[in-house]
């Protein structure tokens, strides 16, 4: 199996605070913030490249890392950017995985007809939808598999658990002959 490839990491965090997202605005150009059309402010960093949108409650999103080591770099970047900026912010923030996204090849075809037969947890409708959404119970993700062996892999916490999903299925398939 080709090598699975990290793609998204979506980390939440909170600075246990309100915070004046005007402000933000005022201090930084790197930022986007059209509260009539979304409530958050986005904070875009180039290094990581990745966007956290930033809440008035406090809360923030990162999204676009490429691994859970790099969406906690950039949040704690952002963090430090804003403490640089005179916002006052006393606790180190608490960095949680939401969603990791990924994709992978098993460098073969796959039948999916059959594989809406044969397997249980699959739903494949082909004039919706191209590929099969099969969902695993352990690692708990839900698993896109196209006819050409490419598959996209999300709702993992840990990363260890998209590798383990990709390869799960890939035996799954092999041993119930949908892969040709």
């Amino acid at each position: 199996m080709n090598k699975v490839k990290i793609q998204n990491v979506v980390a939440t965090s909170s600075l246990n605070q309100e915070i004046d997202l005007l402000a933000i605005v005022k201090n930084f150009r790197n930022v986007e913030y059209r509260p009539k059309k979304f409530p958050g402010l986005v904070f875009r960093l180039k290094k990581p490249k990745t966007a956290t949108l930033i809440f008035t409650t406090g809360k923030m999103v990162c999204t676009g890392a490429k691994s859970a080591k790099i969406a906690g770099t950039a949040v704690r970047k952002v963090v430090g950017e804003l403490k640089n900026a005179g916002f006052i912010i006393p606790e180190r923030p608490v960095i949680t995985i939401q969603n990791i996204v990924a994709s992978a090849d098993i460098n073969g075809g796959v039948d999916l007809e059959a594989a809406s037969y044969v397997l249980d947890n699959i739903m494949y409708e082909p004039e919706q939808f191209p590929g099969a959404i099969y969902r695993m119970a352990e690692p708990k993700v839900v698993i896109l598999i196209f006819s050409t062996g490419k598959l996209v892999i999300t709702g993992a916490k840990k990363e260890e658990q998209a590798y383990e999903a990709a390869e799960k299925i890939r035996l799954i398939l092999d041993n119930k002959k949908l892969l040709y």
